[in-house]
């Protein structure tokens, strides 16, 4: 094998971390060698950075940077700085869903400390601070992202509800589980990646990116070697240049050990 990365980039939940909180066995010992080989780590992920950060610390990852937020904020650490954020005026998508779901639940990301929802999400979904506030109070300004999410919706319901949003001058994602990531018009991980390999003098083409969700779609296709996890959707294994095992059968150590192998 001639080609070798030089920089790992990785999404958080269901690539690094499962969505029962536990981290993939062997994750740090393999990202010790990538780091070792002088090659950065990145990761790259729909999660606000106050809780990408005790992934980061958990991973003994050293100085670098991370894309939070689907791509919309950028920040190095450590120590910490916020290199970049992007933001939209969410008015019209809050007042759309108001009026079209009311018993969604939506919530606004307030930058590194938590978030205010019109409702609870489900134990465990959001860090941080939370604030209920009723929807006309939801926002206070431009926002980096919009989370819309109906635990009660089956997926069916669910994808119908956001069709009938008519989302238009802006990105979206549809999650696992009746989750809808609301961001500004073009942004997504594979922007926030490519800022980070501009700051690094690294090309897209070198860029080996993992991940399993569909807000991670334009991220694999982005990079020089995009993979799968072996249970990601069939839309995101079809967008990947390679699919690994799943995340149970330790899937994501499986593709770094191909170029990061233990002596």
């Amino acid at each position: 094998m001639t080609w070798r990365p030089r920089l790992v980039a990785l999404d958080i939940d269901g690539t690094c971390v499962g969505f029962d909180g536990v981290m993939t066995s062997g994750l740090r010992d393999v990202l010790v060698r990538v780091q070792a080989a002088g090659v950065p780590v990145t990761m790259v992920t729909g999660r606000s950075w106050h809780a990408t950060r005790p992934v980061v610390d958990a991973l003994g990852l050293v100085a670098g940077q991370h894309v939070c937020s689907n791509g919309a904020v950028r920040v190095a650490y450590p120590p910490f700085s916020i290199l970049g954020v992007r933001t939209f005026d969410a008015t019209d998508v809050v007042e759309r869903v108001h009026r079209t779901h009311p018993r969604a639940a939506m919530a606004v990301e307030v930058l590194g400390t938590g978030y205010r929802v019109t409702r609870p999400f489900p134990i465990g979904e959001l860090h941080g601070d939370i604030e209920i506030v009723e929807p006309g109070a939801l926002l206070d300004g431009p926002v980096t992202r919009v989370i819309v999410r109906d635990p009660d919706a089956n997926d069916g319901e669910f994808e119908a509800m956001v069709a009938s949003l008519g989302l238009h001058d802006v990105s979206y994602f549809v999650g696992w589980t009746s989750w809808l990531d609301i961001a500004p018009t073009n942004v997504d991980k594979a922007l926030g990646l490519s800022e980070v390999c501009a700051d690094l003098g690294i090309d897209a083409a070198d860029v080996l990116a993992i991940g399993d969700g569909r807000n991670d779609i334009e991220l694999l296709a982005w990079a020089g070697r995009g993979v799968a996890l072996g249970d990601a959707p069939a839309i995101v294994r079809e967008a990947a240049d390679a699919v690994t095992g799943t995340f149970a059968d330790g899937g994501t150590v499986e593709e770094l050990e191909r170029w990061f192998p233990a002596v």
